[in-house]
């Protein structure tokens, strides 16, 4: 069963526009199945994990684009890096739009070579795990507070209720675990960590001890939707801290974790400096902290944690999946007062909570924190010129488990979080 991708019509018009198409993502996303689902009639296709090829290709890369000639889909292109001049060349040559579609899960190493050998000739698109859209087959645009437009989503998504809501945190956004439902979740996991670290991480110069990775990898998911501290994280793991910082540049680059930046403002002086860490796949997070079912899950200590880096990576992957950079802040200031998640677009600032309850109406209290920005200009406007510019602080919402979209006051909502 073919899920449909957000994607599809980004990757379209990218091969319109650029010789060279490169999807990246994590392993199992469903980045080939998307490209050959999409392909036109007469594209070839080739996986670099395949030894043989992956051997023509190391040895004579000449030779293996003319028996793979364009329009041609290379699979895992990071095998092979010794392609990347010789498809430059051809692209220089004949400047056909859309000959190559390259992808690769190892994005540490392909974008080494994509920037190097294809700047200005490649689109990059990065791709995720199913989102909840796509698993409704609804389709949804970026997630933006619009409460009218979000009204009108409530007919087309499914509602879903507290155990619902736990089941696909428990089970993940991988495609295969969807398609094919009688794969066993905990075997698919096991499989996917022994070949992301055996494959991607074990080629890699700087890790060195493969089971001390895995370990900070358990650290790691168990502190999803903290702060990140290096120290905190060498510590738990037996490593020093710019190995942890090392590290967790890999699982960021991997598309496993993503980093929200603090929301800077010179009008809040008293912000901290660290990002915040969400793990992109709720399933393997509750894997790798040993969770063994979505009740036991929704009924431990990490019950909220999990439920808000579900709606994080939700409203992340509505972003990336429509073809955009996610405009995604948070806001902790030394007086412990957050903000769990901001979007800042076009001057305007959307501040968000995320809360499991179904009425949460107390959450917006530290919304009134950003006040001082409608006086004073964020500072990566004044590096963008814009600072003249004024800054709103527009709807604000509250993303929780309420079955409606209604508001809290004359300025913020709740919103449900399967509209997302």
């Amino acid at each position: 069963m073919y899920y449909e991708r957000k994607l599809e019509q980004t990757l379209r018009s990218i091969s319109d526009t650029f010789p060279v198409l490169v999807l990246t993502g994590p392993r199992q996303v469903g980045k080939t199945t998307l490209q050959r689902h999409i392909a036109e009639s007469g594209r070839k296709y080739v996986a670099l994990d395949n030894p043989t090829d992956r051997a023509l290709a190391k040895s004579e890369p000449e030779l293996f684009l003319q028996r793979y000639s364009p329009p041609v889909i290379i699979d895992e292109v990071q095998y092979a890096p010794e392609l990347f001049d010789y498809i430059k060349v051809h692209a220089d040559k004949h400047k056909n739009c859309g000959d190559f579609w390259l992808t690769g899960s190892q994005t540490f190493h392909m974008m080494k070579n994509v920037t190097e050998s294809l700047a200005g000739r490649a689109g990059v698109v990065r791709m995720l795990g199913l989102s909840n859209s796509e698993i409704d087959k609804t389709g949804f645009e970026a997630f933006e507070v619009e409460p009218q437009k979000l009204i009108h989503r409530l007919d087309k998504a499914t509602c879903l209720t507290l155990p619902e809501v736990y089941e696909r945190i428990f089970k993940g956004s991988f495609p295969r675990l969807y398609e094919n439902p009688k794969i066993d979740r905990k075997q698919f996991y096991e499989s996917y960590l022994e070949t992301y670290i055996s494959r991607d991480i074990k080629d890699l110069a700087q890790v060195a001890n493969e089971i001390a990775f895995l370990t900070f990898m358990n650290v790691v998911a168990a502190r999803t939707a903290t702060n990140v501290n290096y120290e905190t994280l060498a510590n738990e793991t037996g490593i020093s801290a710019p190995t942890a910082k090392q590290w967790l540049s890999i699982l960021v680059s991997s598309g496993l974790v993503a980093l929200i930046p603090i929301f800077a403002s010179n009008a809040l002086k008293r912000t901290i400096k660290a990002p915040r860490m969400y793990f992109l796949d709720t399933g393997l997070c509750a894997y790798l902290t040993r969770m063994n079912s979505p009740d036991f899950l929704e009924g431990s200590a990490m019950d909220g944690v999990f439920f808000e880096t579900w709606v994080v990576s939700e409203i992340y992957k509505s972003y990336l999946h429509n073809g955009k950079r996610p405009p995604l802040y948070f806001y902790r200031d030394q007086n412990k007062k957050e903000i769990d998640l901001i979007i800042h677009e076009n001057n305007i600032v959307n501040p968000i909570e995320i809360k499991k309850g179904a009425a949460p109406k107390t959450a917006v209290k530290n919304f009134s924190a950003l006040k001082p920005i409608t006086e004073n200009p964020i500072e990566e406007d004044i590096f963008a010129g814009t600072a003249h510019l004024k800054t709103e602080i527009g709807t604000g919402a509250v993303v929780c488990l309420t079955s409606n979209v209604l508001p809290i006051d004359k300025k913020n909502w709740l919103i449900p979080a399967w509209i997302i």
